[in-house]
C-alpha cells in the first residue's frame, strides 16, 4: 500500500515554519500540523500571538517530550539551530516518516540524516520567497516554491521514489507550490549561489533588494559572490551554468523592493548569522581546491566584525 502523508510536524517557527504550518492548517484543519517545541520556547510561546499578513493564527502547537510519530516531519529552522531540532524532532520520527529540510545551503540533509538515515530524506530546496518575520509577525507577498528530489543513494532508491510520490500526493492535495527536480544537487547549489549573494550582501551592506539589483558597488558585490560559486562548482563536479547568475539576479528582481532576507534580519535583531553556512564554506571548498574567494573572504569577514559588536 502506497505511503499516505495524514499528519505533519514542524521544527522551526520562523519564516517558512510558520508559512508553510499555516498553509497546511488552512488546507486540511488545525490538527493536521502541528509545531514541535522544546519546553522553554513552549512556554513562552503559549502566551504570544503569531500573525501572517496581519491575521492572527490559531496554531498547534506540542512539547517535544510527547511520543507521537508524524508521516512528515518540516526542519525549517536556521543552520545555527541544526542540531537543537535534530533533539527536539526525536519523538516525532517512526519508521515511516519522511524528512524534508527547508534549511539553506547544500548539506543540512547529511547532517540530519547522520541521526535519522538517509532513506527518511527528501532534498529539498525553497524558492522564490519573500517572506519576513518580525518577532511573532510575518509578511510576504509571494510564497516560492518547493523543489522535491531523490537523494543520489542507490541502496534507498525505491524507498526514496515511494517517499517522493508521497510528498507529490499530499503537495497536491493541499496545493503547495513546488516541483520536482530530476537534478536536485544542481538546484541545491544555484539556491546555495544565490543565498551566498543576496544574503550576505544585505546583511554585510544593510540594505534591501532593490539596491542589490542596482548597478553599483553593492551590486557587483553580489554578483561576484555568486560566481565565485559558480566557479567553485566546476571544481566540485556540479557545473552550474554561467546563466544562472542572471537567472537568479531576475528572480530578486521580482521580491518586493524594499524586503530583505533572512540573514539581513538577523543583522538587524543583532541575532548571530549563518555566515558560516554561506561564505564559510565556500571558503572551506575553495580551499580544498586551492581557488581564490575573494569576495566572499570580505563578505564572512565583514560579517564577523559586525557580529564581534553584538
Amino acid at each position: 500500500m502506497a505511503k499516505e502523508i495524514k499528519t505533519t510536524a514542524i521544527i522551526g517557527m520562523g519564516a517558512l515554519g510558520l508559512l508553510y504550518g499555516q498553509h497546511i492548517a488552512d488546507a486540511l484543519g488545525k490538527d493536521s500540523v502541528a509545531f514541535i517545541l522544546d519546553d522553554d520556547r513552549y512556554q513562552r510561546y503559549q502566551s504570544k500571538t503569531f500573525t501572517i499578513n496581519g491575521k492572527k493564527l490559531d496554531l498547534k502547537m506540542q512539547q517535544s517530550s510527547v511520543k507521537e510519530t508524524f508521516d512528515l516531519v518540516i526542519v525549517a529552522v536556521k543552520y545555527n539551530s541544526l542540531s537543537d531540532a535534530i533533539k527536539t524532532m526525536k519523538n516525532c520520527v517512526g519508521p515511516d516518516t519522511i524528512i524534508i529540510s527547508v534549511l539553506n545551503g547544500i548539506s543540512s540533509e547529511k547532517i540530519i540524516a547522520k541521526e535519522y538515515g538517509m532513506e527518511k530524506m527528501l532534498m529539498t530546496v525553497a524558492q522564490g520567497m519573500d517572506a519576513m518575520r518580525d518577532g511573532s509577525d510575518l509578511v510576504y507577498t509571494k510564497k516560492g516554491l518547493l523543489f522535491l528530489g531523490k537523494p543520489d543513494c542507490a541502496e534507498i532508491d525505491s524507498t526514496a521514489t515511494e517517499n517522493l510520490a508521497a510528498v507529490k500526493n499530499f503537495f497536491d492535495e493541499i496545493q503547495m507550490p513546488y516541483a520536482i527536480e530530476e537534478n536536485i544537487m544542481y538546484r541545491m547549489w544555484a539556491k546555495w549561489m544565490l543565498n551566498v549573494g543576496i544574503n550576505q550582501t544585505c546583511a554585510v551592506f544593510d540594505t534591501t533588494y532593490q539596491v542589490c539589483t542596482t548597478p553599483g558597488k553593492i551590486m557587483d558585490t553580489f554578483v561576484d559572490a555568486m560566481k565565485e560559486v559558480v566557479e567553485l562548482s566546476k571544481f566540485e563536479g556540479i557545473n552550474l551554468a554561467d546563466s544562472e547568475v542572471d537567472n537568479y539576479i531576475n528572480i530578486i528582481k521580482t521580491l518586493a523592493p524594499d524586503g530583505f532576507p533572512s540573514m539581513a534580519q538577523d543583522r538587524k535583531a543583532k541575532r548571530y548569522t549563518e555566515v558560516e553556512m554561506f561564505a564559510g564554506t565556500v571558503k572551506e571548498l575553495a580551499a580544498k581546491h586551492g581557488m581564490k574567494v575573494p569576495v566572499n573572504e570580505f563578505l564572512y569577514d565583514e560579517m564577523k566584525k559586525i557580529e564581534s559588536k553584538y
